[in-house]
């Protein structure tokens, strides 16, 4: 079992920053991959960004490329989303994803809002 633990959402204005924090129950290396999803009101949960916690390779979705950075701290246990120029349209539910073992765990996830 890996708990999760989400941190760092809120309202901000279009164009602002807010960094997402993920707190992880058993010390990452043990876990294969760590990510962030979204789900926006009425849409379906949707992938923003993952992180295999040993190499360090990323992905991410096209629509956040350039904007949004995934990472992770090792001896914290701790993945980020780091979310610059934002836009109405990142509006949503963030959820913290782990991959262990061949079962993914999620956090109960942080609201996002960008509106002016």
């Amino acid at each position: 079992q890996v708990q999760l633990v989400e941190s760092g959402g809120g309202l901000v204005q279009p164009g602002g920053s807010l960094r997402l924090s993920c707190l992880a129950s058993k010390t990452i290396v043990s876990i294969y991959a760590m990510g962030w999803y979204r789900q926006a009101p009425g849409a379906q949960r949707e992938l923003v960004a993952t992180i295999t916690t040993v190499s360090g390779s990323t992905n991410y979705a096209n629509s956040v490329k350039g904007r949004f950075t995934i990472s992770r701290d090792n001896a914290k246990n701790t993945a980020y989303l780091q979310m610059n120029s934002l836009k109405p349209e990142d509006t949503g539910l963030y959820y913290c994803l782990a991959v262990r073992d061949g079962m993914n765990y999620w956090g109960q996830g942080t609201q996002v809002t960008v509106s002016s």
